[in-house]
């Protein structure tokens, strides 16, 4: 019988090939690296983590617990939020952690929400603006923004602005903006804060924001020279979490698909040990991820 040689394709041993194949990368993504590794310890440091009932919010909030810090969840879910305090005071057994009803599109809500900071916490040392959303269709906020850049910029502008007097009381204080590499296929221009002239198609609005938190905290950082508070925007890489939830079925399926093999889904966020960047003699953001799948994590 002769054999077609485009048969060789179609042979079983393909199958094998291809399984071994995936499970060898997906082993690969596994990283050595530890956070519990650094001694760093946050014992009688108050850090605020905006969105951290989920995701890579979570997951830093979990961190500072670890490490001893009073940790205020930030979130606009109370059951969803009150179930992620109790599930990191039972980790960490810290007690120390608590929950703060906050929604970062809603300007009033930011500005309830840093008036009783300020009135209860005698300090703050860590701020992290982790909230954001990622397609959601154009809709307009009762404030008259659009939906995306309130969540994603507007509101934590506001917010660190607001707490920004207590963390120059707090010295030495950081502010960390969760962005994304993808700021670089991202535009400015102002009419987006309307929700005029965007495109909404895939990640381009979401792209915009993260360009706008980049360029602001940069400029933020470049005034607070000096303070003993730095401001850091960072990368965390592609990791598994729900920003892809507005997103149509069928995207999050490949997503997932595809994330299971080669993005990161053990997060482990570092903001604590201080690195020195090039020639600067700043305290900088390191931001370590467990996996080395997917895009590298950079800081801004």
């Amino acid at each position: 019988m002769k054999m077609d040689p485009t048969d060789i394709f179609y042979h079983p041993i393909w199958v094998v090939l291809s399984a071994v194949l995936a499970m060898v990368v997906r082993l690969q993504r596994k990283g050595s690296w530890d956070p519990r590794a650094c001694p760093v310890q946050l014992t009688g440091k108050t850090a605020i983590v905006t969105g951290a009932n989920t995701g890579i919010g979570k997951f830093i909030a979990l961190d500072f617990a670890r490490r001893g810090a009073r940790v205020i969840l930030a979130c606009r879910s109370e059951s969803r939020g009150s179930a992620a305090v109790n599930e990191i005071r039972k980790i960490t057994g810290n007690t120390n952690v608590h929950l703060r009803l906050l929604d970062v599109s809603s300007m009033d809500s930011v500005r309830e929400f840093a008036k009783k900071i300020l009135e209860e916490e005698k300090a703050l040392h860590i701020l992290v603006n982790n909230a954001a959303v990622s397609g959601l269709p154009r809709q307009i906020t009762k404030d008259g923004f659009e939906a995306s850049f309130a969540t994603n910029h507007l509101g934590p502008f506001l917010l660190t602005n607001l707490l920004l007097d207590l963390l120059k009381r707090s010295t030495p204080s950081r502010i960390v903006t969760v962005s994304s590499l993808n700021h670089k296929k991202g535009k400015v221009d102002f009419s987006h804060f309307r929700g005029e002239n965007l495109v909404y198609f895939m990640d381009q609005v979401y792209n915009n924001t993260k360009l706008h938190n980049i360029i602001c905290t940069n400029e933020l950082a470049r005034r607070l020279q000096g303070t003993g508070v730095t401001a850091n925007s960072v990368h965390p890489g592609v990791v598994m979490t729900e920003v892809m939830r507005h997103y149509p079925l069928w995207i999050r399926y490949l997503f997932n698909a595809i994330g299971f093999f080669f993005f990161k889904h053990l997060l482990c966020f570092h903001l604590l040990c201080p690195v020195v960047r090039g020639r600067s003699s700043r305290p900088d953001l390191l931001c370590c991820v467990r996996g080395t799948g997917g895009s590298d994590r950079k800081v801004f």
